[in-house]
């Protein structure tokens, strides 16, 4: 990946909202981005930037990723993640909305960080957990979101480091990436059912006919619940 893409994110938190095309920005708060992934792991995948200061020697390097961030002022990181965990609440609620439009039901979303992120300036994942999507190619990109390695951090988890011993947030602070490196290597795994995967492409088949039969479930659910209020209905009405 070029150093360009590396840092394509900080460029995006720099820009004024208004001059990033429609197919890179989905929406923008007074604090935050929220854009498209441009490589998505799952049907949907988006990214909640804190938004940054126009370039210049040293903006924004608290906001370089989620280490250096806690590794300043404690409160002002508290305030940064709550902020990006509002937005992607609200993010979740339009994500929810096209999952009932487009294919009748709703699944899950995760919202966590990545312990060793790869690109710089700070950002949270939003994705659904189907873990559908052509640019999965290999383990690294699988585990880097298995929600039961470690890798993935789920916002709630490390907001709670704030309220836990001084001790504790000093070391989970720490963020260390060769420690969270090693998780990428772990075998291949289902994470709804734990079955062991031999490679990608048997991973993401397994993926595919989990979330398939998933969907089945759901619909087969709202079509019942709708058949029983139709007679609820008609038993009303003849009453």
């Amino acid at each position: 990946m070029s150093a360009f893409n590396l840092t394509i994110l900080r460029t995006y938190a720099q820009t004024n909202p208004s001059k990033l095309p429609p197919s890179v920005l989905f929406s923008h708060s007074a604090t935050s981005l929220t854009v498209y992934d441009a490589f998505p792991k799952a049907i949907f995948h988006f990214l909640v930037l804190p938004r940054a200061p126009e370039p210049s020697a040293g903006a924004g390097s608290e906001l370089a990723n989620l280490r250096q961030l806690l590794s300043g002022d404690k409160a002002r990181a508290q305030q940064v993640l709550a902020s990006l965990r509002a937005d992607a609440h609200a993010l979740r609620a339009e994500i929810e909305e096209e999952m009932l439009a487009r294919y009748g039901f709703k699944w899950g979303i995760w919202t966590g960080f990545h312990g060793a992120p790869s690109m710089d300036h700070l950002h949270l994942h939003v994705l659904s957990d189907d873990l559908c999507s052509d640019r999965m190619k290999n383990k690294k990109h699988y585990n880097s979101f298995h929600p039961k390695l470690g890798f993935f951090l789920d916002i709630d988890e490390v907001l709670s480091w704030f309220d836990a011993d001084p001790s504790y947030y000093s070391t989970m602070a720490k963020l260390d990436a060769k420690h969270y490196e090693l998780m990428l290597k772990e075998d291949l795994s289902c994470w709804r059912c734990n079955a062991h995967m031999k490679n990608i492409p048997t991973l993401k088949t397994h993926l595919q006919e989990e979330w398939d039969a998933e969907a089945k479930r759901e619909k087969a659910k709202i079509e019942r619940r709708r058949k029983m209020e139709e007679k609820s209905a008609q038993v009303a009405e003849n009453s």
